[in-house]
């Protein structure tokens, strides 16, 4: 079953607790929260306080993804939150702290993804596939919303979905940027198991349920 995880990076901050009612009431399946610095990527969003309003607001699991110059250091500031899934970006790591940051959201009791951009090779990637939960395939250049989707994306999930089969790895397949109707349907087929949208979910006409409803 595909998982969707709605970005609230396109929710409608005006009324936010009733955009988590609405995914409370539909199969959403995560609530992906972005956490952008300024620095790796040029637009600032959320930190840790917005996030433990949001998580007062439901049981759902919370996907958040760092995109931060600094992981290392970040993941402490969620340290005793709800958080599900942390997720970190592979570029924003040396050979000095890559092993150091996963084993301290580990330790901070979350499961462990990591994030290439849409540069990174998913082959750059192999010497920690064994230790993560989640990779995040994105499809469009961080930092933005509302981007066109970028379709070699998929050819990387095939490399990581046959990557993961013959080492008998369990790790999930996500992508985000671009996600839609058509673009999701893709992304399935090409073994994704969790579907990031935002804007196509928050802006969808017939609401929020239908709009995900329509990506399962």
């Amino acid at each position: 079953m595909t998982i969707i995880a709605p970005s609230v990076l396109s929710a409608n901050f005006a009324d936010l607790k009733k955009d988590i009612e609405d995914m409370n009431n539909s199969q959403t399946g995560w609530i992906h929260y972005d956490v952008m610095d300024g620095h790796f990527v040029p637009n600032i969003s959320f930190g840790p306080s917005i996030m433990k309003t949001i998580s007062e607001y439901t049981d759902l699991p919370i996907d958040v993804h760092i995109m931060v110059s600094n992981p290392l250091e970040v993941v402490d500031y969620f340290a005793g939150l709800k958080v599900y899934m942390l997720t970190f970006h592979y570029e924003a790591c040396d050979d000095n702290n890559l092993i150091p940051v996963i084993e301290k959201i580990r330790r901070n009791g979350f499961k462990v993804g990591v994030s290439i951009k849409p540069k990174t090779q998913p082959w750059e990637i192999k010497s920690i596939l064994d230790k993560v939960d989640m990779v995040l395939v994105m499809s469009v250049e961080p930092g933005f919303g509302g981007q066109k989707f970028m379709p070699e994306a998929l050819d990387k999930l095939d490399w990581l979905h046959e990557y993961r089969t013959r080492h008998q790895l369990n790790y999930l397949l996500e992508i985000d940027g671009g996600i839609n109707g058509e673009t999701g349907k893709l992304a399935v087929e090409h073994h994704c198991d969790v579907l990031v949208a935002g804007s196509y979910v928050f802006k969808y006409p017939e609401g929020i349920a239908a709009g995900v409803k329509s990506l399962l």
